[in-house]
């Protein structure tokens, strides 16, 4: 009798294990056409777009000449048009200003001062942008940049594209503390069946300027900060049904390193879809945004997602 039931039992086990992979391999195969295009490794900077002002040509450049919703990698060069050979140049100013169809001008987090590269002879810097170009409005680059002791100030409309690799996803949200904030993914691009580091940047719009005296341009370069000394706890969970919300082991909570941005591991045992939960800590320890999500193997029940989270596919 302990014998019959002890086989009935090994059967069943073995009949939940053949649903549960065959999901696994079907889920797969489905991931692969919902990526559709192959993600790119991002490797080479390439011309966005190019002006000419008072005999000097500005060059943008990003990866894959592409500026996308969420974080952008940006390089400016700056050349003689005549001569096309590099200029000497002092100082870079860099500011994105979305004009939306009311007319409402606004900026995103963004590094205002480029630093610069005199190996390659560039202008490096970052932009998070929080919308693509169309519906809610048009941006546009305002670069302003000294040659010896002359000041010049150059404006070109830019296109933002959708972003299309999940794995690069950002959003924007309100804290308890009923701040605005926004998380952009930063890497890895291409994630790989392994541990990856993953990186990601936080930043809080700031309230804006009493002042009328200034110009535009002077009050939404300070529109968003870097949030410093936080803590974004991270849970990555596969919550489709035929995922039954595993989880992985070694993951490891983003928190803030030299660069200004937010460095952890996560930990991705298999390809498909995946939700990184998070919670957002402040200085003090106390949560901005962010709830637990049960920890729980439920195989056929679509898993719970934090408040706050993120959405990956690769």
């Amino acid at each position: 009798m302990k014998v019959s039931i002890l086989i009935k039992t090994i059967v069943f086990y073995v009949a939940i294990t053949c649903v549960f992979l065959g999901s696994c391999t079907k889920g797969k195969t489905n991931y692969e056409a919902e990526r559709g295009e192959v993600v790119e490794e991002d490797v080479e900077f390439k011309e966005v777009t190019n002006f000419v002002s008072a005999g000097y040509t500005i060059s943008i450049e990003a990866l894959n000449g592409v500026l996308y919703r969420g974080y952008n990698d940006i390089r400016v060069r700056i050349k003689n048009t005549q001569m096309n050979t590099p200029l000497e140049v002092s100082s870079i100013t860099f500011l994105p200003i979305q004009t939306a169809v009311s007319g409402e001008k606004r900026s995103c987090p963004n590094q205002y001062n480029f630093s610069y590269k005199s190996d390659d002879k560039y202008f490096s810097g970052y932009t998070v942008f929080t919308s693509e170009s169309g519906a809610e409005g048009s941006w546009e680059i305002n670069v302003n940049f000294t040659v010896g002791s002359q000041n010049f100030s150059v404006i070109q409309e830019v296109l933002v594209r959708q972003q299309t690799n999940k794995n690069l996803n950002m959003t924007i949200f309100r804290g308890k503390d009923d701040e605005q904030y926004v998380i952009a993914l930063v890497s890895p691009k291409k994630p790989s069946v392994a541990e990856n580091k993953l990186v990601a940047g936080i930043y809080k719009l700031n309230k804006p300027l009493d002042s009328s005296s200034k110009s535009i341009a002077d009050q939404l370069q300070f529109s968003y900060s870097q949030v410093d000394r936080y803590t974004l706890k991270l849970d990555p969970r596969m919550p489709e049904p035929s995922m039954g919300n595993h989880s992985s082991p070694n993951n490891k909570d983003l928190i803030q390193e030299a660069d200004g941005l937010y460095h952890g591991i996560v930990n991705y045992t298999m390809t498909g879809n995946w939700t990184l939960n998070f919670i957002l800590l402040n200085p003090d320890g106390k949560v901005i945004r962010g709830t637990e999500v049960p920890k729980d193997f439920t195989p056929g029940v679509e898993g719970r997602k934090s408040e706050l989270y993120l959405d990956i596919l690769f």
